[in-house]
C-alpha cells in the first residue's frame, strides 16, 4: 500500500470556482469533509424557480380573482399550472423515472420537509392543470375557481418549502442561511410571478403585479443582503466564483425590473422587458443558491469553522 504525500495530505480543497485559502484547517488528505450533494443541474435548480414561480402565480390569480383582476386570472393560472408541471418534470428527471416520484408519496412524514414538500408539490400540481384547464376551455368553471383557490392556498408553501428543504441539510452555507432563505425565495417567486404577469397582460391591467413585484424585490435584496452580512466565512461562497456572479447578476435585474416596470408601466415592451428581468433574476437567484451550497460542502474550512465558534460560543474552547 502507498503512502499518500505529505503534500496531498496539506492540500486544501478545491472548488469549480478556484481554490479557496483553509485557514488552517485541513481534513483527512485534503478531502471534503463533507459528500456534496448529488442532485444534478440545471434539474434541481430549475425546480426550486418553477416552484417558486408556480407558487406565487397561483396565489396572485387567487388574490386577482377575488379583486376582479379578470386578465391576472388567466395569467396567473397558466403561469401556476405551468410551472408546477415543469417543475414535477424537473424533478422526475433528477430522480431518474417517475415511479420514484411515486413511492415519495406512499407515506407523510411531517417531520420530513422532502416528505412535506412532496405532498404540497403533488395536489398543488393537480389543483393548478385543472383550474387552468377551466380557464382555457370555459368546462366546469365553478370547479376551477374552487381548485384556483385551492392551489392559491397552497402558494406560499409552495414557495418557500424548497428554502426548508435545503436549509434543512448539513450542507454549512445552506444550513446556516436557514433565517433567511425562506424570505429570500419567497421574494424571488413574488418577482418572478410579477415578470409572468408584466410579459403575459397588457400594461393597463398590471398595477397589481407591479405593486407585488416592488414588495418581492425589497423583501429578497433585505434578506440577501442580511444573509450575507451575518453568515461571516460561511456566506463567502455566496459572494465568490459563479454563485456570486449568479447573485450579483440576480440583485441588478431585480432592480432592473423593479425600476422598468414603474417608469415603463404604459408601454407593452417596457413591461415585457421588466418582466423578462424578474423572471432571469429569480432563475440565477436559485441557481446560485444553489452552487453556492455545493461549494461549501467541499471545502472543509466552511464545515469546521461554525462548529468551531458554537464551541467558543458555549465556553468550550
Amino acid at each position: 500500500m502507498s503512502v499518500p504525500r505529505k503534500e496531498a495530505m496539506s492540500e486544501p480543497a478545491r472548488t469549480p470556482d478556484g481554490p479557496i485559502e483553509a485557514d488552517g484547517i485541513r481534513s483527512y488528505y485534503g478531502r471534503p469533509i463533507l459528500k456534496e450533494p448529488v442532485w444534478k443541474v440545471p434539474d434541481v435548480p430549475s425546480y426550486l424557480f418553477l416552484g417558486g414561480l408556480a407558487g406565487a402565480s397561483a396565489s396572485m390569480a387567487s388574490v386577482a380573482e377575488l379583486t376582479g383582476h379578470r386578465e391576472l386570472v388567466r395569467v396567473g393560472r397558466l403561469a401556476a399550472a405551468g410551472g408546477a408541471l415543469a417543475s414535477v418534470g424537473a424533478l422526475i428527471h433528477d430522480l431518474g423515472r417517475p415511479a420514484r416520484f411515486l413511492n415519495m408519496l406512499r407515506v407523510f412524514k411531517p417531520t420530513s420537509p422532502l416528505s412535506v414538500g412532496s405532498w404540497i408539490l403533488a395536489p398543488f400540481s393537480g389543483l393548478t392543470s385543472a383550474s387552468a384547464g377551466a380557464q382555457l376551455t370555459g368546462v366546469l368553471p365553478a370547479a376551477g375557481r374552487l381548485a384556483g383557490g385551492a392551489a392559491g392556498l397552497l402558494g406560499p408553501a409552495m414557495c418557500t418549502y424548497t428554502a426548508v428543504l435545503l436549509s434543512d441539510t448539513a450542507v454549512p452555507s445552506w444550513h446556516e442561511a436557514y433565517p433567511e432563505l425562506p424570505f429570500l425565495f419567497g421574494g424571488s417567486a413574488l418577482n418572478s410571478a410579477a415578470g409572468a404577469a408584466l410579459v403575459g397582460a397588457r400594461p393597463c391591467a398590471t398595477r397589481p403585479a407591479i405593486r407585488m413585484g416592488l414588495l418581492g424585490s425589497g423583501l429578497e435584496l433585505a434578506a440577501s443582503s442580511r444573509m450575507e452580512r451575518r453568515l461571516g466565512v460561511v456566506g463567502e461562497p455566496y459572494q465568490r466564483g459563479r454563485a456570486g456572479a449568479l447573485l450579483t447578476a440576480a440583485r441588478a435585474l431585480t432592480v432592473a425590473g423593479a425600476v422598468l416596470s414603474v417608469i415603463g408601466r404604459r408601454s407593452r415592451a417596457a413591461s415585457a422587458i421588466a418582466g423578462v428581468a424578474y423572471l432571469a433574476a429569480g432563475a440565477c437567484t436559485r441557481f446560485g443558491v444553489f452552487r453556492a451550497g455545493v461549494n461549501s460542502a467541499r471545502d472543509p474550512r466552511y464545515v469546521v469553522a461554525p462548529q468551531r465558534d458554537r464551541l467558543r460560543g458555549r465556553g468550550g474552547g
